[in-house]
């Protein structure tokens, strides 16, 4: 589970739309103006603690970014047997539907 310092982190990288980041903006924006400046390296244990539970990478020049969701083969399942006869039932088309996979701050917190 993500503590305070890896959420702020997380949610900055978010915003960024997968593109690497330095660790000097990640300190400044994530962290905010005043602790910036109290704590310059406040964010170098935070980004090393993510980068070893899988939930950011680096490029060759030290740059930090969420690590991608990876691609699961999509599973139809019913919610429990009773919905699926009941839904069976009706005669309705149920096909196509979106299955609805979960929020990227979920997946990651699970890591």
């Amino acid at each position: 589970m993500m503590d305070s310092e890896e959420r702020d982190v997380f949610f900055y990288l978010n915003g960024q739309a997968d593109l690497f980041v330095s660790a000097i903006a990640i300190r400044r924006h994530a962290g905010g103006e005043h602790k910036s400046r109290a704590q310059l390296d406040w964010v170098r244990p935070v980004l090393l603690r993510m980068i070893e539970r899988g939930i950011l990478e680096t490029d060759e020049s030290n740059m930090y970014r969420l690590k991608p969701i990876p691609e699961r083969p999509a599973t139809k399942r019913w919610i429990s047997p009773q919905i699926a006869s009941i839904l069976q039932r009706s005669g309705r088309n149920f096909k196509g539907l979106v299955e609805n996979t979960g929020d990227a701050e979920t997946y990651y917190d699970q890591l």
